[in-house]
């Protein structure tokens, strides 16, 4: 009889624990925040965001997380007609992309900057900040003379294309500008292009800093450099934005590059839709986020010289450092006597 009433005891103190439990996981599960992602898996900076993003869900706990691969302006279509979800955290980058959120009905925060949803907070890049810093890292490098290289197919680029213009205004030296045509098709035909941006590339003034509006842009300016012969960084030093590494240890030589706080970016926005899905109204605003600074590579690695004869003998020390080279190698490629070139160097 002792055993039968333990046994009762335990049963009835088992039945307990389990009926607090499961009131515990409903209440969790009515807690529980279905969140889509329209972010992209193909680059650097929508990477950042994701990175962002988890830090944040890991603390947020109750959040169910939908996010499907996919690349820069391609639509995600795998969203079912009668998805239940609570909020939307996008790159809305496509008039495509920006139905499928307007479809949804539920709070949404814009990590983008083509402004094809009014009406939305968004979160992005501090693009005054990052140009300035961009001007700074090439003016600290003795670069007197200085362009930007854009893609006007963006905003981010036109307003780094507009602060260039603004800095080079307060700070007195002439703005020098390329941008790429406007284009419909989401893609740059660089081939296309090649020809046009090296007759602008030739016709600078030597030596140049050069700000790219963004890494895959620089990245294609160094190759078109390498291919004519333009000697990086001695007469063209060239910064980008993003950081991508991958894409700045391709380049030739490797990318000087602005590192965006990406993953700032994404914890802000996820914050943002938090206190959304909780009830608090939001107007249409940006949030700002500032860039960590610049990750320096051999684009912008340079002693800037006036002297062309100087500029080709300190590329020359550059690119063959690795061997047991003298000063009379280095006046081998140099039409100067041994006693001009070491007063001018």
């Amino acid at each position: 009889m002792k055993l039968c009433a333990s046994y009762l005891c335990f049963f009835t103190w088992a039945c307990k624990i389990a009926i607090f439990n499961n009131s515990g996981y409903d209440r969790f599960v009515t807690e529980r925040k279905n969140v889509a992602l329209i972010i992209e898996t193909s680059n650097a900076y929508a990477r950042g965001i994701l990175h962002g993003l988890r830090d944040f869900i890991r603390d947020e706990r109750g959040w169910s997380i939908y996010l499907a691969e996919h690349g820069r302006h391609e639509v995600d279509a795998s969203f079912p007609p009668d998805w239940d979800g609570d909020g939307v955290i996008a790159r809305i980058e496509t008039e495509a992309i920006a139905d499928i959120v307007r479809r949804m009905k539920v709070p949404t925060v814009d990590v983008s900057a083509a402004r094809l949803m009014r009406g939305i907070p968004w979160v992005e890049t501090d693009d005054a900040a990052i140009t300035e810093l961009a001007v700074d890292h090439l003016i600290g490098c003795g670069l007197r003379n200085l362009a930007f290289f854009g893609d006007p197919a963006y905003n981010w680029s036109r307003w780094r294309c507009h602060y260039f213009r603004k800095l080079a205004q307060r700070m007195g030296f002439a703005p020098h500008i390329f941008n790429l045509p406007n284009r419909t098709q989401s893609q740059v035909n660089w081939y296309k292009e090649r020809d046009r941006i090296f007759s602008w590339l030739k016709d600078l003034p030597k030596p140049i800093g050069i700000f790219a509006g963004y890494d895959a842009c620089a990245q294609q300016l160094l190759e078109i450099c390498r291919y004519h012969d333009l000697s990086v960084p001695d007469e063209v030093a060239v910064v980008g934005v993003d950081n991508d590494e991958l894409l700045c240890d391709l380049a030739y030589p490797s990318l000087t590059s602005v590192i965006p706080n990406t993953r700032q970016t994404g914890y802000i926005a996820a914050s943002l839709l938090k206190r959304m899905m909780a009830g608090e109204a939001f107007t249409e605003e940006k949030i700002s986020i500032k860039p960590l600074g610049i990750e320096k590579r051999m684009s912008t690695d340079i002693v800037a010289v006036e002297d062309r004869h100087v500029s080709a003998a300190v590329a020359f020390i550059r690119e063959n450092a690795h061997r047991n080279i003298g000063v009379e190698d280095v006046l081998k490629r140099i039409p100067l006597s041994r006693r001009v070139f070491e007063t001018s160097f």
